[in-house]
């Protein structure tokens, strides 16, 4: 049984409807899965003679009414967007209904209706005029799913990057790792895997400091403090996870096979290989959700600079589709 994807069309103004209606152009994308969009029927129609699309689009309300066939383009249609919404322009309605299509996805997955959630971008400016006072979709999704132990994966075509912090400053983030996040973090990768199939997911975690500490050659013993004890516990409970390992090397190995993913330290130390081993195809992807949920995310912005000119690219969104279908929990499906 192929997995059922939920497609949220995000900010209406910016490139999201254009590159869903590309993706969805490409029939391998339906030999996969059973895409869903949830969105705006009348903003995706509008899409199709900019970019030359032969596509259907089929306005259902509930996922039983859907289609699922090639050519045709199912989306829940909740009728939020105005008809004559300029492109390229903050927009709180559009900002509004970026967060609405994210609720109704959210609701659709708990209700075990779609398996995986994969989300075109939003525009903060405008979630913020629509009243949504979020920092961005985690924010969102962790909120309306009650979930406080979460993290960030990150994934090109050879390489999955779990993160123990991401958006603070370095020695702030240093300062917040601990061993119960470094357990926490080992397990959501181990779990993650583990229900989209991989047998026994094979885990590395970065250092700290250069070469991983060097038994105390540099740092003050963090990788003793804060890693060291979360990995072992994580070991005790038949967790394949080794560590912590020097991050210069440790993401070659990772890129030629040798583990299934990665635990960065900090956000930058996980960022810059993915984006150098496949920026235009870079998926963000959030796990630990409660209930299981998945979402991947394209790794880009809204782009309002080009939206409405036919000139964005479907990479990162066919990237993020293909993530939402490996990392669907297998259980569900």
């Amino acid at each position: 049984m192929k997995p059922t994807v939920g497609i949220t069309m995000g900010d209406a103004a910016g490139i999201g409807p254009e590159i869903i209606m590309k993706a969805l152009g490409h029939q391998e994308v339906y030999d996969q899965c059973n895409p869903l969009v949830i969105g705006d029927a009348k903003i995706l129609e509008r899409v199709l003679p900019l970019i030359g699309s032969t596509l259907k689009v089929n306005a259902i309300q509930e996922p039983t009414e859907a289609k699922y066939e090639f050519g045709t383009v199912d989306v829940i249609d909740l009728n939020l967007v105005p008809a004559d919404l300029e492109y390229g322009k903050v927009s709180a309605a559009a900002g509004d209904a970026a967060f609405q299509f994210l609720a109704k996805a959210i609701d659709l997955a708990k209700k075990k209706q779609i398996h995986s959630i994969c989300t075109a971008p939003l525009n903060k400016e405008a979630l913020h005029m629509g009243g949504h006072l979020y920092p961005g979709h985690t924010e969102i999704l962790a909120d309306l799913t009650d979930t406080e132990d979460f993290s960030m994966m990150l994934t090109t075509p050879n390489l999955r990057v779990i993160h123990l912090t991401t958006h603070m400053g370095l020695i702030d983030a240093i300062a917040s790792i601990n061993p119960e996040r470094t357990y926490t973090v080992v397990k959501l990768a181990h779990d993650t895997l583990k229900k989209a199939g991989f047998e026994n997911p094979r885990v590395a975690v970065c250092g700290i400091n250069p070469h991983a500490g060097e038994n105390g050659l540099f740092g003050n013993g963090e990788e003793e403090e804060k890693l060291q004890p979360g990995i072992e516990r994580a070991q005790q409970e038949g967790i394949n996870v080794v560590g912590p390992l020097p991050a210069d090397t440790l993401f070659f190995r990772a890129g030629r096979g040798d583990f299934d993913i990665v635990v960065a330290c900090y956000h930058d130390q996980g960022h810059a290989p993915i984006k150098v081993m496949g920026i235009e195809e870079g998926v963000n992807i959030t796990v630990g959700l409660k209930g299981g949920i998945i979402r991947t995310s394209v790794d880009h912005g809204t782009a309002f600079d080009i939206a409405g000119k036919n000139i964005a690219d479907d990479k990162s969104m066919l990237a993020a589709i293909r993530s939402a279908i490996e990392l669907a929990p297998k259980d569900l499906v």
